[in-house]
């Protein structure tokens, strides 16, 4: 079976940073594309950065020119650089996995992780 758990979260002054990793376990990690989500309270969860299997990224314009996306496949890791980080990027941190290699509007994830807190505050 697959199993997603993140780490990295915390606490972190505005303009500050944090990495958030995501360890998979099962079979062809390297085959499927991965994303971050987040959620907060009163809001749907929301997608924050995706990247496919060929390592091609995608991110929310709030986190553009911010956030980092990447992915280690020898390590089965996904990682997520969040630098400059704002009050409002306070959320709860999913770790998501595709079914595919790739991403299109009609795909959405089929494993998540337990998702790991992200407070940004001063």
């Amino acid at each position: 079976q697959v199993q997603l758990v993140e780490s990295g979260g915390g606490l972190a002054q505005p303009g500050g940073s944090l990495r958030l990793s995501c360890a998979a376990s099962g079979s062809f990690f390297s085959l499927r594309a991965m994303g971050w989500y987040r959620q907060t309270p009163g809001k749907q969860r929301e997608l924050v950065a995706t990247i496919t299997s060929y390592g091609t990224t995608n991110y929310a314009d709030s986190v553009k020119g911010r956030f980092t996306i990447s992915r280690d496949n020898a390590k089965n890791t996904v990682d997520l650089q969040m630098n400059n980080l704002k009050p409002e990027d306070t959320a709860v941190y999913f770790c998501a996995r595709y079914p595919s290699p790739l991403i299109t509007s009609s795909v959405s994830p089929t494993h998540w992780g337990q998702g790991t807190q992200v407070t940004v505050s001063s």
